[in-house]
């Protein structure tokens, strides 16, 4: 649900409404030569879902509102803030394409994605089998890796099947990295040496699905696909030398370079396989793909994030504007294909 009494201004869009079911609703100026009225009829309203219930929601919220404003200059454009795991009760199939920027689970795992088509509504991103698969960590690798493109060796274990300490190092070594298998934003990471500090973390674990993996040591690198074709690479350098949830979302902690500082060959590697591991997993639309390089060619896939964080500094945007893609550009073509998808009952959307 949407604070009481929050409102919203920016450059020439104004707040015009506020909806029953959490709602808030952004229009285009009328200036651009349609009334409000005739532009609601030729395309759908964009429904932003953002916050959820997932331990990423305060990134959802950032990420919906960024996304609000920058598609409320091309269409008429509401934001749900979503507080349950459930649709807003007055989305409509027939008026309302879904632009989600709810990370984590229920909004990346095909829970949110199997509700709207059982409702009929039409949303960008990738489906509801694409979006299971690609949460999980270890089937994403599978389904990559069967394509050809370079996975770092893991090991999956439920929380109540824990293996321990010494077989794990038996098989993988004792540089490794223990993380959720199907969380995003570096929830729950841990990066462990030695026998002592792997039992430690696998003290840590009391409940899900996890994943311990070798630790490469390398390059950090991050490419978004969009409909298919990659965009430009990204290098992520934290300062701390881990990548993790603080070096994230601190300002300042963390350097980040788009283009990378890669030579042609390199580049185009990258490219490639961040566009293969998106077609073996089935997504569509668009998704954000990282790796690690290791030496000048060793490349390896880390994952890959259908609904990545999404503000204007985020690592999607940052991609996308080395291929001349502005926020406002980007967002509206991550959502034009799902434009071209709706089909209301009363009259075709024309685009």
């Amino acid at each position: 649900m949407v604070r009481a009494g929050r409102t919203f201004c920016e450059r020439d869009f104004e707040l015009f409404s506020e909806g029953e079911g959490g709602g808030a609703a952004f229009s285009a100026p009328e200036s651009e030569g349609h009334s409000l009225a005739l532009h609601r009829m030729i395309t759908p309203e964009i429904a932003v879902f953002s916050g959820g219930t997932s331990a990423e929601r305060e990134v959802s919220l950032g990420s919906g509102m960024a996304c609000a404003v920058a598609l409320a200059r091309s269409f008429p454009t509401r934001l749900f803030q979503l507080s349950k795991n459930e649709l807003p009760p007055d989305l409509d199939p027939e008026r309302h394409v879904v632009f989600s920027t709810l990370h984590g689970t229920f909004g990346e795992d095909g829970g949110m994605q199997r509700l709207l088509d059982a409702a009929g509504v039409v949303y960008g991103g990738c489906d509801a089998a694409a979006s299971e698969l690609t949460m999980d960590k270890t089937r994403t690798k599978n389904a990559a890796s069967a394509r050809g493109v370079q996975v770092v060796k893991g090991l999956q274990f439920a929380a109540d099947a824990k293996p321990s300490a010494d077989s794990i190092i038996g098989s993988l070594g004792s540089e490794l990295v223990v993380k959720p298998n199907a969380e995003g934003s570096s929830v729950g990471l841990s990066l462990v040496s030695n026998r002592d500090e792997l039992t430690n973390a696998l003290a840590k674990i009391n409940r899900g699905s996890w994943l311990v993996e070798q630790r490469i040591v390398g390059r950090e690198l991050s490419v978004g696909v969009l409909g298919g074709t990659a965009m430009g690479v990204v290098e992520i350098r934290p300062k701390s030398g881990v990548y993790d949830y603080s070096s994230k979302y601190t300002k300042g902690l963390t350097e980040y370079f788009a283009p990378a500082p890669l030579d042609t060959v390199t580049t185009e590697l990258v490219k490639s396989a961040a566009a293969t591991a998106f077609t073996a997993c089935g997504c569509r639309d668009y998704a954000r793909v990282d790796f690690i390089l290791r030496g000048e060619r060793e490349l390896y896939l880390l994952e890959i994030n259908t609904l990545p964080g999404m503000k204007e500094t985020s690592l999607l945007p940052m991609s996308a504007r080395c291929e001349g893609f502005d926020f406002t550009a980007l967002v509206k073509e991550m959502i034009t294909p799902a434009l071209q998808r709706f089909r209301p009952a009363a009259a075709p959307a024309t685009l």
